[in-house]
């Protein structure tokens, strides 16, 4: 098939032609790989039924129907199919631009619009509002508010999915990880190494665990690092969601605090995070003043995984007698093509029995929001995933996303299973105990 094949249309993206989708039709390696198609078995919810509905909506032949509104979101973004278009259609832009389409034509129904610019356009983006709100949650989770509401099963008076939502939530920590390191962090030796580090949003007030895991790693490893302050949420959920201006806003905040440093690499934990800020350059094309330094950001973004490999990972002095399996975090596999790096770090270490999950790169059903905003598809999802998981029976599922631990967590949390979700960055800070 021809790549080029393309037609540009107001969305912004290039959609395929009518031979290009012509040919889609005959192909059909995507729909293997695309859960919501699995789930349904419907063309309408499969990558290349989505792409004609597109088009059609594109060329005026479609209005902007709820069932069109309907399938954009039922779509995870999970950008499997990507990895199996032999072609390259960038399937992701387009579902995206499709959603940003929804939000600029006001076709948005309420409640997802007042969420939509409550939690993405103000509570994540500003970081003050983001961590007042966290201190109220974690008040509520942690004086007796939250244990009473499950012990009562109060929730469920108000809607039987609010009571299944709180299983999802992830823990505000005592201490948020920007307030609990200094900007700048030098390792006890020589300094090989500078790199960045984005905090997050959610990573800063609900997982800094995992953020001062990473930090302990890249000391380990010779790292200077510096935490720019004043940077802000990497707008990752904010663009997948549609909402393309204020990702934007977000995407030119974080390259002038990381511009004002010479770095080897700027480090990312958070798949979703480092697969959007690679994405900088693209989503800021269009911007005289901001696309060249977005392309010099963007070139900077490494996944942990894949910094730590290309430096080449130090030798532990212990070993580590577990069994152990990976999982791809989506935007991790497929959004950054990373595959073998996590692997191959994980067999480096001593004692370590790896066994490859099955499906491995299926996604788990959290996917951002989705979780939450379609939650019973989002359960089918994790079904696979943790059927899948029993099989293998590891001590330790190893990922690179948050998302994905903490909904795997949680499925595994219901099933009484004792496997242990970690991220990769925990993992080897348990390995070399520092």
């Amino acid at each position: 098939m021809n790549a080029l094949a393309h037609t540009k249309y107001f969305f912004g993206v290039d959609i395929p032609s009518d031979d290009f989708l012509t040919q889609c039709m005959h192909c059909g390696l995507c729909l293997p790989t695309c859960p919501t198609f699995q789930l349904t078995g419907n063309e309408k919810s499969s990558p290349r039924g989505r792409i004609r509905l597109i088009k059609s909506v594109a060329e005026g032949k479609l209005e902007f129907t709820q069932g069109f509104i309907d399938e954009m979101n039922f779509c995870l973004d999970c950008q499997a199919c990507e990895t199996a278009c032999p072609a390259g259609v960038k399937y992701g832009a387009l579902v995206e631009s499709a959603r940003n389409q929804i939000r600029l034509q006001n076709k948005q129904g309420w409640l997802e619009k007042i969420l939509k610019r409550i939690f993405l356009r103000n509570v994540l983006s500003k970081n003050t509002l983001l961590k007042l709100v966290a201190k109220m949650l974690w008040a509520y989770q942690t004086i007796g508010i939250e244990w009473f509401i499950k012990k009562t099963g109060s929730a469920k008076l108000i809607t039987p999915k609010l009571a299944k939502l709180q299983e999802l939530s992830p823990r505000v920590d005592n201490d948020f990880f920007d307030e609990s390191f200094p900007e700048i962090i030098k390792p006890r030796g020589e300094i090989k190494y500078r790199v960045g580090f984005l905090s997050g949003c959610l990573m800063n007030v609900s997982f800094s665990k995992i953020n001062e895991d990473t930090i302990k790693v890249l000391l380990h490893h010779d790292c200077e690092v510096i935490i720019p302050q004043n940077q802000v949420c990497c707008g990752s959920l904010q663009a997948h969601s549609g909402d393309f201006d204020i990702a934007r806003d977000l995407a030119r905040k974080n390259i002038d605090v990381f511009l004002q440093y010479e770095f080897d690499a700027i480090i990312m934990n958070s798949a979703g995070c480092g697969a959007f800020m690679k994405e900088y350059e693209y989503y800021l094309k269009s911007d005289l003043i901001y696309r060249e330094k977005a392309k010099i950001i963007s070139a900077k973004i490494k996944d942990i995984s894949e910094f730590l490999f290309k430096i080449g990972l130090k030798q532990p002095e212990r070993s580590i007698n577990k069994k152990i399996t990976y999982h791809d975090a989506c935007h991790l596999v497929h959004a950054q093509k990373i595959f073998k790096e996590p692997r191959e770090l994980i067999k480096q270490i001593p004692g370590v029995e790896y066994i490859e999950l099955p499906e491995a790169s299926w996604c788990c059903g959290s996917a951002g929001i989705y979780n939450i905003v379609n939650y019973d598809d989002s359960m089918k999802i994790l079904d696979r995933k943790l059927k899948n998981i029993n099989c293998v029976k590891p001590e330790y599922v190893i990922a690179s996303n948050p998302g994905c631990l903490l909904q795997i967590a949680s499925g595994l949390k219901q099933n009484g299973s004792n496997i242990t979700p970690i991220h990769l960055s925990s993992f080897l800070r348990e390995v070399y105990d520092v």
